[in-house]
């Protein structure tokens, strides 16, 4: 018994690796689902089929059918079918998975073996293809198409471009296939939506039908249907400029010669030209140039300018897309003499030799279209003296000048020179500065970089405005380029850039230029943004009491304050946590701070703050007085009146014998009086009698005798 209890184990590990064994469940076992691929959130049915009679070791005994999809359990139903099949169903409510594997498992004898498995994929059927493009490469007439593929179905899709000649009266939009005629295209590449058809598969000028096609195993979605003729869809090779020269009788002219493609010579094209000055971005563009022309004139540019010009082609039936630009040409166009009269302004004061006057004179560099080419530098002459040709005062390639005139000079000429020529002559005359200024200024920021200036204009007419700026900063130096003329009498409002940086204050001045004379000058101060100071004041304990503690600090640095210093705010607060605050003018260094407790020890600091923002300063720690300097001093003087009455009544005492019978009066000695030395008779009668030890005293004695005497001597 034993033994056979022993074999037992064996024979059923041999029954099942008879049952694993290669072909050991072939034919034995069969998974069956309703479809291998659903929708994505469908129901999913699947069937297992097991035949015990060609499953080795399942002849005999209870078989159970369990599911596993991927690794998670699944309950079925079993039941018995005909010819000893065991059969269990299972019904997965909703998958919403897009790829799993189902699992069908034989239980017996307490073990479970894998039988059979079933992929199941899910997901949505194709998106439409959208946004379908196509070009045609005329190097090699291929047509290359892509689009746009739409949202995943988590499916393997096949994807196909698909093209087929149009019936001959099909319309342009709307194409009708000739069912007759095959339909062919292309496949893209894995992950890509572009392919390209080659010419063998295309009918030049004539209509084709173009469409994507995607289909997977839950349907098929096609995008929507082109209509065209490859040509007309032709991507040209772009022309190439040849050659850029000014006409020479009309120098702001110029003629412009290209050459198109070998590809494009034989079509009818039509062009476009673009050009723009060099450090300009904007470009302007000609339009409706014949290609085949190769030739073309355009005005209106420039003297002395540097233009970048470029040309592109299409088809001239205005079908098709546009060549590339053409690669960019360079022309600068010839120069001419500056024109136009230049903006100066002046300030004069006596110089140190006698009768001769100092003035620093400035002047703004003419526009680019009145400079007509690089202008070369600046000439300054005094006036015709006599018959005498105008000397030259100052010739110089900057944009501000520095000369020595005699006081009775009134005016001097101002020019600019270019390799071309010299511009004519500006006069600057040196009006009086005795004018009305302006009624009210003001400036407001426009944006970081640049301020708006504003006034009201003065009780007479104005002929135009000089505005002045420059930047507060401990460092000398004076911005040449900082101002600016308006000539327009009638203005209230100008815009100022020049050497404008945020976080920067701006004394603005704005002079009046009158007929005659010139206006005296009105002040504001702006900045053309403003953040936090970049510190706060220190600090400094100037002096304190018990109950007062008075502060002081140096103001914040101009060029450090970022703005416009808008208050101080005073904070302290004591070991408990009581905190105070004080707000303070921003034109006061200084600030008491009273009702505080005496011996108390207090932590203070001080916080700048300006429109946009604060910053606090550093701590400072102080302790209050126990007493004040009056209450100190009276403590102190009435100390030295008491000790100096004290020192005054010691030497009274014992200088004066008065003062000293007055507070301590002498006493008479008992020992000396008639009294000590009168005896009664009765007492030189009787003996002396010295006391016992147990008898009173001496002095009671003396006194009981004493009272005795005197009542006898009374009664007497």
């Amino acid at each position: 018994m034993a033994r056979r209890g022993a074999g037992t184990p064996f024979l059923l590990r041999l029954s099942l690796l008879l049952l694993l064994c290669p072909g050991g469940t072939t034919g034995c076992a069969s998974v069956a689902v309703g479809s291998p691929v659903v929708p994505l959130g469908s129901a999913v049915t699947a069937s297992c089929t097991i035949q015990s009679k060609l499953c080795r070791g399942l002849e005999q005994g209870n078989v159970r059918i369990t599911w596993m999809l991927d690794n998670e359990p699944m309950v079925g139903s079993q039941h018995r079918g005909p010819g000893g099949l065991e059969v269990s169903n299972l019904t997965l409510p909703q998958l919403n998975r897009t790829q799993a594997k189902l699992w069908c498992w034989v239980e017996w004898n307490g073990t479970k073996q894998r039988v059979g498995m079933a992929e199941i994929r899910a997901g949505y059927p194709p998106a439409k293809p959208f946004n379908l493009s196509c070009v045609l490469n005329l190097s090699d007439y291929g047509l290359t198409c892509q689009w746009e593929q739409g949202a995943n179905s988590h499916l393997p899709t096949s994807v196909t471009l698909k093209c087929a000649t149009a019936s001959p009266r099909a319309h342009p939009s709307r194409c009708r296939r000739n069912r007759a005629q095959a339909v062919t295209g292309c496949t893209p590449q894995s992950g890509h939506s572009r392919c390209t058809v080659p010419r063998r598969l295309l009918h030049l000028y004539r209509q084709m039908e173009i469409w994507v096609s995607a289909t997977n195993a839950l349907g098929t979605a096609e995008s929507e249907h082109l209509c065209i003729d490859p040509m007309d869809v032709a991507k040209l090779d772009p022309p190439a400029l040849q050659s850029i020269q000014s006409i020479p009788f009309q120098t702001d002219c110029v003629a412009l010669a290209w050459e198109v493609a070998r590809s494009n010579a034989h079509m009818e094209l039509q062009c476009e030209l673009r050009y723009r000055v060099s450090e300009d971005p904007a470009w302007t563009l000609v339009t409706g140039i014949i290609g085949q022309a190769g030739t073309t004139q355009r005005c209106g540019f420039l003297f002395g300018t540097q233009y970048h010009f470029q040309m592109r082609c299409r088809r001239s039936s205005a079908r098709g897309y546009w060549s590339e630009w053409s690669p960019g040409r360079n022309y600068t166009t010839h120069e001419k003499a500056p024109v136009g009269k230049l903006d100066a302004w002046w300030s004069a004061e006596p110089a140190g030799a006698a009768g001769q006057l100092e003035v620093r004179l400035r002047w703004k560099a003419p526009r680019r279209q009145e400079a007509n080419g690089r202008v070369l530098g600046y000439i300054t002459r005094s006036p015709r003296k006599r018959g005498r040709d105008p000397s030259t005062v100052c010739n110089t390639t900057h944009t501000q000048c520095n000369f020595s005139v005699p006081v009775e000079t009134t005016r001097v000429y101002l020019s600019a020179y270019n390799a071309a020529g010299e511009s004519a002559a500006t006069e600057v005359v040196f009006l009086e500065r005795r004018g009305q200024p302006l009624a009210r200024l003001w400036a407001i920021p426009r944006d970081e970089r640049s301020l708006w200036v504003r006034w009201e204009t003065p009780p007479a007419p104005a002929a135009a405005y000089v505005l002045e700026w420059q930047r507060v900063s401990p460092e000398p130096g004076r911005c040449s380029a900082c101002w600016q003329m308006e000539r327009d009498g009638a203005a209230t409002t100008a815009l100022i850039q020049d050497g404008i940086e945020p976080f920067q204050r701006y004394n603005i001045s704005v002079y009046p230029l009158y007929k005659d004379s010139i206006g005296a000058p009105i002040h504001t101060t702006a900045y053309s943004k403003q953040k936090a100071p970049s510190f706060a004041p220190k600090l400094h304990l100037k002096s304190i009491s018990k109950s007062d503690a008075e502060l002081c600090w140096d103001p914040v640095p101009v060029e450090m304050r970022n703005g416009f210093i808008t208050s101080y705010t005073i904070f302290w607060a004591n070991s408990t946590a009581e905190v105070s605050s004080a707000i303070v003018n921003p034109s006061l260094s200084s600030f008491i701070i009273r009702e505080l407790k005496p011996s108390t020890l207090y932590k203070v600091h001080i916080m700048a703050s300006t429109a946009a923002g604060d910053t606090n300063g550093t701590s400072l720690t102080l302790v209050t007085m126990v007493l004040d300097d009056i209450e100190v001093q009276f403590l102190f003087l009435t100390l030295g009146l008491i000790f100096a009455l004290l020192i005054l009544l010691l030497i009274c005492f014992q200088k004066n014998g008065r003062v000293k019978r007055q507070f301590w009066p002498s006493v008479p000695d008992p020992a000396n009086s008639s009294l000590g030395k009168w005896v009664p008779a009765e007492l030189q009668q009787e003996p002396l009698r010295v006391p016992g030890v147990r008898e009173p005293g001496l002095g009671t004695i003396s006194t009981i005798s004493t009272v005795t005497v005197l009542e006898r001597a009374a009664g007497k």
